[in-house]
């Protein structure tokens, strides 16, 4: 059973997904920065200031001037402005993985060498051909 296990841990598929389990880990936190840090202030910028992750709507009795103290104080929240900002986190982190996978198929194909076209017969056995069909 542990020369098994041993054997599936060697293979290389598994150790594939391990590391693009890893990486894919880092680019999250990537992306994340890029979308917190940079792409955040720019759409506040053209939406006059405002920051889709404090958008709420308490559900119930109370008034609160945020999230976190709406959170805090126990009460029932609908924070649509999170989902926002996760549906705009989703689109740029699929955008960039499209990009890098457009980018790798391009490699690819560059290294790939072009198919050879089919050989046919040379000028010689056509020749040869019309030869022996002439001589009938």
């Amino acid at each position: 059973m542990i020369q098994e296990f041993k054997d599936f841990i060697a293979k290389g598929n598994v150790m594939d997904m391990a590391v693009g389990i890893i990486i894919g880990a880092a680019f999250t936190a990537i992306v994340g920065s890029l979308v917190a840090d940079l792409v955040n202030p720019i759409i506040s910028l053209f939406m006059g200031g405002v920051d889709f992750s404090g958008l709420f709507v308490v559900l119930g009795d109370g008034e609160y001037a945020s999230i976190t103290e709406a959170e805090e104080a126990g009460a029932a929240v609908f924070a649509y402005g999170r989902f926002i900002m996760a549906v705009i986190n989703f689109l740029i982190i699929a955008f960039v993985v499209f990009m890098l996978v457009r980018a790798v198929n391009k490699t690819k194909k560059e290294e790939e060498p072009a198919p050879e076209a089919p050989k046919g017969p040379t000028q010689e056995e056509l020749l040869s051909d019309i030869l022996a069909a002439l001589k009938k």
